[in-house]
């Protein structure tokens, strides 16, 4: 197996323990604008598979999308948060 198999698997593996709660997505003071809160009062974002890079809140603060991986990194998860 080449080595970049591995590490995409590793890493599809490691972003499918997301719960899609939108907390780090700012779900509970400005969201990201593409947000979107489910008939069952879930959250999804409407664009997961292409969310990297810039985008903006609600308020129309700009802000970048970034892996879970560095969300991690910079020590913030959310309480409740599947990579915990």
């Amino acid at each position: 197996m080449d080595l970049a198999f591995i590490l995409k698997a590793l890493e599809d593996n490691y972003e499918a323990r997301c719960l899609r709660c939108g907390k780090c997505c700012g779900r509970d003071s400005d969201p990201c604008e593409h947000l979107e809160r489910t008939e069952k009062g879930e959250y999804r974002c409407r664009i997961y598979s292409d969310r990297f890079g810039f985008h903006k809140t609600v308020s129309g603060k700009s802000f970048r999308c970034v892996s879970i991986q560095e969300v991690r990194r910079n020590g913030y998860l959310p309480p409740g948060c599947g990579y915990k």
